[in-house]
């Protein structure tokens, strides 16, 4: 059925939670309320990208892109664009005022974008199959099923040059070639969903926007390696996706395109979901097998590796939502086609989180190759409150820093690696100015502590060691000699530590080391912390010839560490103080001073 008007709504996880529901049905009480049922379809799909700008509502045809919506705004909206044809123009992203109206194509965000795994995210309703199928869903199982060979889909994807997008970069077409060739009365298919890294939300989104895409090319692998079974392993904590991929899950069963015969053939395929507890490390290969299983996550050495020996002892692929997500479309368009984006060793596009101390913060998908300026200033539009640059950590908890100097490297596995950091699953934390660096570093390591299975003693005792010579150069009592212990500890666990958690612990660390060992000299020799951060390091004083004694601070201090008569100059107990820096936010005359 055809509709004069569409109307999308955000329904991803962080749309969700600013009432896009209460939008959503308020938009639908609206259309029910002027009988337009037959003519207008509100919809809710999955993520937009622009988290920035969040709740989003995009009406078509006129590709009118309105954000920040409330629930308040669905009756203006509803009459003023739907009834009456006119633009709620204090909704429309409208960046230069000269501008009346800007449509999605001309939005900065986007202009930079290239959409293959985000191709239908924001575009369809993910818990409806048919507008799937609609654009070109599950068409790409119904060729290998009948026009390909399994040593055809290796070939095609041997020419796209796809690389797994959790972490590693390792081939795909190799991992699936060894499956295919490995012996085993039974094969499994493993997409891995368990994502953890701090700011990362790419295969969360995936999900939640199109579902379909991870089951139909998880059912290619399948006919590809001769598996029939498959598993989904998603963290317990991202209960929308779970929702939608049950949904998705019923309905391609519902369809014949999962399960017994599917469209008709011999082929035999199915998925079951897993949930994860929220352990980190069970985004590591053999950790998550195990958890599978029903055992503890916790890595095991390699070789042998799953695809070769993996799931209860059989041959087992895994690769995560993102590089899952790019399979239909390079079997529909071919690998040649996919090849040609990107970089020569590095094919295809990359999804990041960019998120941090950015203007636009949301989900960006970039041609590989792409550099970091174009993301962090063309599409990210910059740091936000006119600050300083800083640095930018890529690469999550297993990451490094990237600082200004190399903010036109292009973004591929090779040249991250070579300035300390990585691709990882995705994570892009930009920082600026006021962010301690030795803070940082101490905020990544804290979060690989507290995740380390603790099966070897590298990661185990060389993390808390780390832990430990950080806390104390942090709290003024460091020593010359601390950094280099830490660079020593550091490349100890790189080379020793079983697991990848293990391996990049110490990369925030020893990449902090590299681009910004002046600061944490200031730490140790000068008992400061040069951005304000640590608390140890700092101390507030209240300004003689700018306090008027209003009292305003002494008010606000938790701990009753400051006194004075009104208007007269007031001071700070030291001893007392807590450094909560709530005087400095209180006040209104630049009296007090952070040292």
């Amino acid at each position: 059925m055809a509709y004069r008007s569409y109307v999308l709504v955000c329904g991803g996880t962080a749309c969700e939670s600013s009432k896009a529901n209460a939008i959503f049905e308020a938009l639908n009480t609206e259309c029910k309320t002027h009988n337009l049922e037959n003519e207008v379809q509100v919809i809710k799909t999955g993520c937009f990208g622009f988290c920035e700008q969040g709740p989003i509502v995009k009406i078509l045809p006129e590709d009118s892109f309105y954000v920040q919506v409330t629930p308040k705004d669905a009756k203006e909206l509803f009459e003023e664009h739907i009834i009456k044809g006119r633009e709620v123009t204090r909704l429309l992203y409208n960046k230069e005022k000269s501008r009346k109206h800007a449509k999605v194509e001309d939005i900065d965000f986007y202009q930079k974008q290239f959409r293959i795994v985000l191709r239908n995210c924001g575009f369809i309703d993910p818990e409806n199959i048919d507008e799937y199928i609609a654009r070109e869903g599950y068409v790409a199982l119904e060729k290998v099923l009948f026009d390909m060979t399994a040593d055809d889909v290796i070939a095609e994807m041997k020419t796209a040059g796809l690389r797994g997008r959790g972490g590693a970069g390792f081939p795909t077409w190799m991992k699936w070639n060894f499956t295919k060739g490995a012996k085993g009365d039974q094969k499994y298919i493993v997409c891995n969903a368990d994502e953890g890294d701090p700011g990362a939300y790419m295969d969360r989104s995936t999900l939640e926007g199109d579902p379909h895409s991870v089951l139909e090319a998880m059912a290619i692998a399948g006919h590809t390696v001769g598996a029939n079974q498959g598993y989904i392993y998603i963290r317990a904590e991202y209960p929308l996706a779970i929702k939608r991929l049950e949904i998705a899950m019923a309905q391609a069963r519902e369809y014949g395109l999962l399960g017994k015969g599917i469209l008709g053939t011999d082929f035999d395929f199915d998925i079951e979901i897993r949930l994860g507890a929220g352990a980190f490390v069970c985004g590591e290969e053999t950790a998550l097998l195990a958890s599978i299983e029903g055992k503890r996550g916790m890595p095991v050495p390699r070789p042998p590796f799953p695809a070769v020996k993996g799931l209860w002892g059989m041959p087992t692929v895994i690769n995560n939502v993102e590089t899952w997500a790019n399979i239909p479309v390079i079997i529909l368009k071919g690998g040649d086609w996919f090849s040609q984006i990107g970089t020569p060793d590095s094919s295809g596009t990359k999804v990041f989180a960019l998120t941090g101390k950015i203007r636009n913060s949301g989900l960006v998908e970039v041609p590989m190759g792409t550099t970091l300026r174009e993301i962090i200033y063309d599409i990210g539009g910059g740091i936000a409150n006119d600050r300083a640059f800083k640095a930018v950590q890529t690469g999550g908890p297993s990451g490094g820093v990237i600082t200004k100097e190399f903010l036109d490297t292009p973004i591929d596995f090779g040249s991250l690696t070579k300035l300390g950091s990585m691709m990882g699953s995705g994570g892009m934390i930009v920082m600026d100015e006021d962010d301690c660096i030795v803070d940082v570093a101490k905020f990544y390591l804290t979060f690989s502590v507290e995740e380390s299975c603790g099966k070897c003693a590298p990661c185990r005792i060389g993390g808390r060691s780390l832990m430990n010579l950080l806390e104390k150069i942090t709290k003024g009592n460091g020593e010359l000699k601390d950094i280099e212990q830490m660079r020593e500890i550091g490349s100890a666990m790189k080379r020793a530590s079983l697991c990848a958690l293990g391996q990049t612990a110490p990369n925030p660390i020893l990449s902090t080391l590299n681009f910004f060992e002046e600061e944490y000299l200031a730490h140790i020799n000068d008992k400061k912390c040069p951005a304000g951060k640590c608390k140890s390091l700092i101390t507030y004083n209240i300004l003689a010839d700018k306090c008027i004694g209003c009292t305003a601070c002494a008010r606000k201090c938790p701990t009753s560490a400051i006194s004075g008569e009104r208007r007269a100059v007031h001071v700070i107990d030291q001893a007392a103080c807590i450094k909560c820096g709530a005087c400095y936010d209180t006040c209104k005359f630049g009296a007090i001073e952070v040292r």
